[in-house]
Protein backbone atom coordinates (compact mmCIF):
# COMPACT_ATOMS: atom_id res chain seq x y z
CA UNK A 1 0.00 0.00 0.00
CA UNK A 2 1.45 3.50 -0.80
CA UNK A 3 0.07 6.63 -0.99
CA UNK A 4 -0.20 8.79 -4.35
CA UNK A 5 2.31 11.08 -5.03
CA UNK A 6 1.34 14.76 -5.42
CA UNK A 7 2.11 16.05 -9.52
CA UNK A 8 2.44 19.29 -11.09
CA UNK A 9 4.06 22.09 -10.32
CA UNK A 10 1.53 24.09 -7.20
CA UNK A 11 0.07 27.08 -7.31
CA UNK A 12 1.70 30.31 -5.55
CA UNK A 13 -1.72 30.60 -4.04
CA UNK A 14 -3.99 27.99 -2.14
CA UNK A 15 -7.02 26.36 -3.51
CA UNK A 16 -8.73 26.71 -0.33
CA UNK A 17 -8.58 28.59 3.60
CA UNK A 18 -10.43 28.41 6.57
CA UNK A 19 -9.00 30.85 8.83
CA UNK A 20 -10.16 30.27 12.67
CA UNK A 21 -13.47 29.17 10.96
CA UNK A 22 -16.39 28.77 14.00
CA UNK A 23 -19.81 27.63 13.35
CA UNK A 24 -22.93 26.33 15.62
CA UNK A 25 -25.91 24.58 13.93
CA UNK A 26 -28.96 26.07 15.92
CA UNK A 27 -29.04 23.60 18.27
CA UNK A 28 -26.23 24.50 20.03
CA UNK A 29 -23.90 22.33 18.83
CA UNK A 30 -20.29 23.54 17.77
CA UNK A 31 -19.52 21.93 14.91
CA UNK A 32 -16.30 23.93 14.00
CA UNK A 33 -14.11 24.95 16.68
CA UNK A 34 -11.44 27.66 15.43
CA UNK A 35 -10.72 25.51 12.09
CA UNK A 36 -7.17 26.72 10.01
CA UNK A 37 -6.87 24.63 6.78
CA UNK A 38 -4.72 25.50 3.94
CA UNK A 39 -5.09 23.28 0.90
CA UNK A 40 -3.13 24.06 -2.10
CA UNK A 41 -4.13 23.78 -5.54
CA UNK A 42 -3.44 20.40 -7.07
CA UNK A 43 -3.44 18.66 -3.56
CA UNK A 44 -5.14 15.97 -2.48
CA UNK A 45 -6.61 16.06 0.77
CA UNK A 46 -8.31 12.83 2.84
CA UNK A 47 -10.47 13.92 5.92
CA UNK A 48 -11.40 11.27 8.70
CA UNK A 49 -12.83 11.24 11.66
CA UNK A 50 -15.79 9.72 13.37
CA UNK A 51 -19.52 10.83 12.74
CA UNK A 52 -20.02 14.05 14.33
CA UNK A 53 -16.37 15.30 14.04
CA UNK A 54 -17.03 18.17 11.86
CA UNK A 55 -15.76 16.59 8.25
CA UNK A 56 -19.21 17.33 6.63
CA UNK A 57 -19.34 20.66 8.66
CA UNK A 58 -15.84 21.68 7.36
CA UNK A 59 -16.67 21.12 3.23
CA UNK A 60 -20.08 22.32 2.93
CA UNK A 61 -18.18 25.56 3.86
CA UNK A 62 -16.31 25.24 0.59
CA UNK A 63 -19.41 25.60 -1.58
CA UNK A 64 -21.15 28.03 0.18
CA UNK A 65 -24.19 25.21 1.52
CA UNK A 66 -22.88 26.72 5.18
CA UNK A 67 -21.25 30.02 6.07
CA UNK A 68 -19.22 30.41 9.36
CA UNK A 69 -20.18 32.34 12.42
CA UNK A 70 -16.53 33.90 12.32
CA UNK A 71 -13.73 33.32 10.47
CA UNK A 72 -13.21 33.23 7.16
CA UNK A 73 -13.60 30.64 4.20
CA UNK A 74 -11.64 31.51 0.69
CA UNK A 75 -11.62 29.64 -2.22
CA UNK A 76 -8.74 30.75 -4.94
CA UNK A 77 -8.18 33.44 -2.62
CA UNK A 78 -11.62 34.99 -2.84
CA UNK A 79 -13.74 35.10 0.13
CA UNK A 80 -17.13 33.27 -0.25
CA UNK A 81 -19.08 35.34 2.48
CA UNK A 82 -21.55 37.52 0.11
CA UNK A 83 -21.19 35.02 -2.93
CA UNK A 84 -24.11 32.83 -3.84
CA UNK A 85 -23.96 29.04 -4.20
CA UNK A 86 -24.72 29.10 -7.68
CA UNK A 87 -20.88 31.14 -8.34
CA UNK A 88 -18.99 29.64 -5.72
CA UNK A 89 -19.86 26.13 -7.83
CA UNK A 90 -18.29 27.47 -11.04
CA UNK A 91 -15.23 26.67 -8.64
CA UNK A 92 -16.63 23.75 -6.27
CA UNK A 93 -18.17 20.27 -6.85
CA UNK A 94 -19.50 18.78 -4.04
CA UNK A 95 -20.66 14.77 -4.24
CA UNK A 96 -23.39 13.94 -1.33
CA UNK A 97 -22.68 10.74 0.95
CA UNK A 98 -26.32 9.85 0.14
CA UNK A 99 -26.71 10.27 -3.54
CA UNK A 100 -30.17 10.12 -3.51
CA UNK A 101 -30.01 13.57 -1.47
CA UNK A 102 -28.52 14.38 -4.88
CA UNK A 103 -30.03 12.79 -7.90
CA UNK A 104 -33.93 13.95 -8.78
CA UNK A 105 -33.78 13.83 -12.65
CA UNK A 106 -36.05 11.21 -14.64
CA UNK A 107 -33.10 10.13 -17.04
CA UNK A 108 -29.31 9.31 -16.01
CA UNK A 109 -28.46 11.95 -19.43
CA UNK A 110 -30.09 14.53 -17.59
CA UNK A 111 -28.95 14.22 -14.25
CA UNK A 112 -25.58 14.46 -15.36
CA UNK A 113 -26.26 17.50 -17.66
CA UNK A 114 -28.37 19.75 -15.22
CA UNK A 115 -24.99 21.04 -13.41
CA UNK A 116 -23.08 21.90 -16.90
CA UNK A 117 -26.30 22.89 -18.14
CA UNK A 118 -27.01 25.81 -15.36
CA UNK A 119 -23.11 27.23 -15.86
CA UNK A 120 -24.12 27.52 -19.48
CA UNK A 121 -22.80 24.93 -21.68
CA UNK A 122 -24.72 23.91 -24.76
CA UNK A 123 -24.65 21.72 -27.45
CA UNK A 124 -21.41 19.76 -28.44
CA UNK A 125 -19.82 21.33 -25.03
CA UNK A 126 -22.19 19.61 -23.08
CA UNK A 127 -22.82 16.59 -24.78
CA UNK A 128 -18.90 16.06 -24.29
CA UNK A 129 -19.16 16.62 -20.49
CA UNK A 130 -21.81 14.45 -20.01
CA UNK A 131 -20.23 11.39 -22.11
CA UNK A 132 -16.76 12.34 -20.26
CA UNK A 133 -18.24 12.36 -16.91
CA UNK A 134 -20.32 9.07 -17.23
CA UNK A 135 -16.90 6.63 -19.23
CA UNK A 136 -14.83 7.94 -16.11
CA UNK A 137 -17.34 6.44 -13.14
CA UNK A 138 -17.95 3.55 -15.76
CA UNK A 139 -21.62 4.41 -16.64
CA UNK A 140 -21.50 4.08 -20.62
CA UNK A 141 -24.47 2.92 -21.69
CA UNK A 142 -26.97 3.98 -18.69
CA UNK A 143 -27.64 7.33 -19.91
CA UNK A 144 -31.56 6.81 -20.73
CA UNK A 145 -32.05 4.74 -17.48
CA UNK A 146 -34.15 6.19 -15.02
CA UNK A 147 -31.20 6.63 -12.07
CA UNK A 148 -33.22 4.53 -9.32
CA UNK A 149 -33.04 1.73 -12.30
CA UNK A 150 -29.55 1.12 -11.05
CA UNK A 151 -28.56 0.07 -7.70
CA UNK A 152 -27.25 2.18 -4.62
CA UNK A 153 -23.50 1.55 -5.63
CA UNK A 154 -23.97 2.83 -9.15
CA UNK A 155 -26.67 5.78 -8.60
CA UNK A 156 -23.48 6.70 -6.11
CA UNK A 157 -21.03 6.73 -9.02
CA UNK A 158 -23.94 9.21 -11.17
CA UNK A 159 -23.62 11.33 -8.54
CA UNK A 160 -19.88 11.61 -8.73
CA UNK A 161 -20.48 12.06 -12.60
CA UNK A 162 -22.62 14.72 -11.74
CA UNK A 163 -20.21 16.84 -10.15
CA UNK A 164 -17.33 15.16 -13.07
CA UNK A 165 -19.19 16.99 -15.59
CA UNK A 166 -19.23 20.74 -13.46
CA UNK A 167 -15.15 20.46 -14.54
CA UNK A 168 -14.59 22.72 -11.64
CA UNK A 169 -11.16 22.77 -10.72
CA UNK A 170 -11.92 21.45 -7.04
CA UNK A 171 -13.73 18.33 -6.35
CA UNK A 172 -14.95 16.87 -2.99
CA UNK A 173 -16.49 13.69 -2.64
CA UNK A 174 -18.01 12.73 0.45
CA UNK A 175 -17.63 8.97 1.57
CA UNK A 176 -17.25 7.96 -2.16
CA UNK A 177 -16.23 4.17 -1.54
CA UNK A 178 -19.24 3.58 0.58
CA UNK A 179 -21.37 1.26 -0.91
CA UNK A 180 -18.97 0.03 -3.26
CA UNK A 181 -17.13 -2.95 -4.11
CA UNK A 182 -13.60 -3.41 -4.55
CA UNK A 183 -14.05 -2.79 -8.34
CA UNK A 184 -16.37 -0.19 -7.13
CA UNK A 185 -13.65 1.36 -4.51
CA UNK A 186 -11.13 0.99 -7.56
CA UNK A 187 -12.83 2.36 -9.89
CA UNK A 188 -13.02 5.99 -7.29
CA UNK A 189 -9.42 5.83 -6.45
CA UNK A 190 -8.66 6.00 -10.33
CA UNK A 191 -11.29 9.21 -10.73
CA UNK A 192 -9.51 10.44 -8.09
CA UNK A 193 -5.92 10.17 -10.13
CA UNK A 194 -7.65 11.42 -12.88
CA UNK A 195 -8.34 14.49 -11.65
CA UNK A 196 -4.94 15.00 -10.25
CA UNK A 197 -3.58 14.26 -13.51
CA UNK A 198 -5.79 17.33 -14.92
CA UNK A 199 -4.36 19.64 -11.77
CA UNK A 200 -7.31 19.76 -10.09
CA UNK A 201 -7.33 19.93 -6.23
CA UNK A 202 -9.39 16.51 -4.13
CA UNK A 203 -10.94 16.55 -0.80
CA UNK A 204 -12.73 13.44 0.32
CA UNK A 205 -14.19 12.42 3.50
CA UNK A 206 -14.35 8.69 3.86
CA UNK A 207 -14.02 6.01 6.74
CA UNK A 208 -11.87 3.83 4.32
CA UNK A 209 -8.57 3.77 5.74
CA UNK A 210 -7.27 2.23 3.17
CA UNK A 211 -8.74 4.26 0.46
CA UNK A 212 -7.66 7.22 2.47
CA UNK A 213 -4.11 5.95 2.29
CA UNK A 214 -3.50 4.91 -1.09
CA UNK A 215 -5.71 7.60 -2.74
CA UNK A 216 -4.32 10.60 -1.01
CA UNK A 217 -1.15 12.66 -0.66
CA UNK A 218 -2.44 14.45 2.97
CA UNK A 219 -4.76 13.78 5.47
CA UNK A 220 -5.88 14.84 8.60
CA UNK A 221 -7.89 13.98 11.57
CA UNK A 222 -10.86 15.77 12.96
CA UNK A 223 -12.46 15.10 16.38
CA UNK A 224 -15.04 17.44 18.01
CA UNK A 225 -14.86 20.49 15.69
CA UNK A 226 -11.33 20.94 15.32
CA UNK A 227 -8.26 18.94 12.96
CA UNK A 228 -6.12 16.95 15.87
CA UNK A 229 -3.85 15.55 12.94
CA UNK A 230 -2.63 16.88 9.87
CA UNK A 231 0.33 14.73 7.46
CA UNK A 232 1.00 12.36 5.03
CA UNK A 233 -0.89 8.94 5.06
CA UNK A 234 3.24 7.70 6.28
CA UNK A 235 2.46 10.42 9.19
CA UNK A 236 -0.69 10.14 10.09
CA UNK A 237 -1.17 6.41 9.90
CA UNK A 238 2.33 5.77 11.60
CA UNK A 239 2.94 3.86 15.29
CA UNK A 240 3.80 7.22 16.90
CA UNK A 241 0.02 8.69 15.86
CA UNK A 242 -1.49 5.66 16.54
CA UNK A 243 -2.86 6.64 20.43
CA UNK A 244 -4.32 9.89 18.55
CA UNK A 245 -6.02 7.84 16.02
CA UNK A 246 -7.76 5.50 19.45
CA UNK A 247 -8.74 8.48 20.67
CA UNK A 248 -10.93 9.36 17.63
CA UNK A 249 -12.01 5.96 17.86
CA UNK A 250 -10.32 5.41 14.51
CA UNK A 251 -7.93 2.10 14.00
CA UNK A 252 -4.87 2.70 10.94
CA UNK A 253 -5.25 0.36 7.87
CA UNK A 254 -4.30 -3.18 8.49
CA UNK A 255 -1.48 -2.38 5.83
CA UNK A 256 -0.03 -0.39 8.29
CA UNK A 257 -0.50 -2.36 11.60
CA UNK A 258 1.56 -5.06 9.55
CA UNK A 259 4.14 -2.62 8.50
CA UNK A 260 4.83 -1.51 12.20
CA UNK A 261 5.82 -5.06 12.76
CA UNK A 262 7.47 -6.12 10.01
CA UNK A 263 9.65 -2.48 10.13
CA UNK A 264 8.75 -1.27 6.61
CA UNK A 265 6.71 1.51 7.83
CA UNK A 266 2.81 2.73 7.65
CA UNK A 267 2.39 2.94 3.82
CA UNK A 268 3.78 -0.71 2.82
CA UNK A 269 3.23 -1.38 -0.65
CA UNK A 270 2.05 -4.79 -1.44
CA UNK A 271 5.27 -6.04 -2.99
CA UNK A 272 6.75 -5.21 0.35
CA UNK A 273 4.25 -6.77 2.40
CA UNK A 274 4.07 -10.11 0.46
CA UNK A 275 8.43 -10.39 0.34
CA UNK A 276 8.41 -9.15 3.82
CA UNK A 277 6.03 -12.53 5.21
CA UNK A 278 7.63 -14.73 2.31
CA UNK A 279 10.93 -14.60 4.19
CA UNK A 280 9.50 -14.65 7.56
CA UNK A 281 7.66 -18.11 6.31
Amino acid sequence: MSAVPETGARASRPAVVLDDVVFTYPSGVRALDGVDLEVTAGETLGIIGQNGSGKSTLVRHLNGLLRPASGRVLVHGEDVAGRHVAEISRQVGLAFQDPDRQIFAGRVRDEVAFGPRNLGARGIELEAAVAEALGAVGLNGTADLNPYDLGYSRRKLLAIASVLALRTPIVILDEPTTGQDLHGATRVREIVRGLVAEGRTVLAISHDMRFVAETFGRVVVMREGRIILDGTPAEVFSEASWPILASSYLEPPLAARFGAQLALGSTPTEAALVEALSARG
